[in-house]
């Protein structure tokens, strides 16, 4: 750790006293929320008389045809549900320089973004559906809901939306910006690696364990080769992918099979 002067001393640590604020409140604004609600769902759902097995839950709301003005406060919230990534995204912009170029948030490499995306699909996606039904046979996971799939024109651009929010927030915070920010405040590789994957596994503790184990995998898996690529990119559209997958193909699951997908 370098050795700093007491007249540097207290702007130093002014400076990673703001850092940690800083750290908390875009945390709080895009997925801390959504963290402590998934873990006191895990919680409430333990403490039921049920198995955690026989319980379900549910990734994306359904509405009916008829209520349109809820289908548009859905895509309004979705809308709004990216003003986090861009604060995240304005506290990382240092004049002079592009934020998008720095975290490989762009498409200067599009072909070996959408390659690698369709790897970590292979990797992460696959065995993630094996974790989830392994974890639906040993009653340690949540049934999981994935998309409320109906006739609906809104059906399928809301689930995709759904898709491009999760991807763009998730790997925007877990990887580009908390990366960053805790290199910053001195940490190293792993430990960031580690906590970023464990606040990841947190983040989807209301499936149960099997997700959480499953997500801290994938976390350490894309922090690792963040760390080796560099570009966000690749994970963005790896994320997208395997939402589009899960919302969209889930209907196709339950049907085919039924004990581990169908709602109860």
């Amino acid at each position: 750790m370098p050795d700093f002067s007491p007249t540097e001393s207290p702007r130093i640590t002014s400076s990673r006293t703001r850092l940690w604020w800083e750290i908390a409140i875009v945390l709080s604004l895009s997925v801390g929320r959504s963290i402590v609600y998934s873990v006191l769902s895990l919680i409430r759902a333990l403490s039921r008389p049920e198995p955690l097995g026989d319980q379900a839950t549910s990734l994306n709301a359904g509405a009916s045809a008829e209520q349109f003005w809820e289908v548009l406060y859905e895509f309004v919230d979705a809308f709004f549900a990216f003003a986090p990534v861009a604060l995240a995204l304005y506290l990382l912009w240092e004049p002079g320089k592009s934020v998008f170029r720095a975290l490989g948030l762009d498409f200067r490499r599009f072909g070996g973004d959408l390659g690698r995306a369709v790897a970590l699909l292979a990797i992460i996606g696959i065995p993630g559906l094996g974790l989830y039904a392994l974890g639906r046979l040993a009653g340690i996971t949540v049934q999981v809901d994935a998309s409320p799939l109906s006739g609906s024109w809104w059906t399928i651009p809301l689930l995709l939306l759904a898709a491009l929010r999760a991807g763009v927030t998730e790997e925007v915070i877990w990887l580009g910006y908390l990366f960053d920010r805790l290199r910053l405040l001195g940490w190293s590789w792993w430990t960031i690696i580690l906590t970023s994957a464990a606040l990841r596994g947190a983040y989807h503790a209301y499936q149960g364990i099997g997700p959480i184990l499953g997500n801290i995998a994938m976390g350490i898996v894309f922090g690792w080769l963040y760390k080796r690529w560099g570009r966000v990119m690749p994970f963005v559209l790896a994320h997208i992918l395997i939402d589009v997958i899960a919302f969209v193909g889930y209907p196709l699951a339950a049907a085919w099979w039924p004990g581990l997908f169908a709602p109860s």
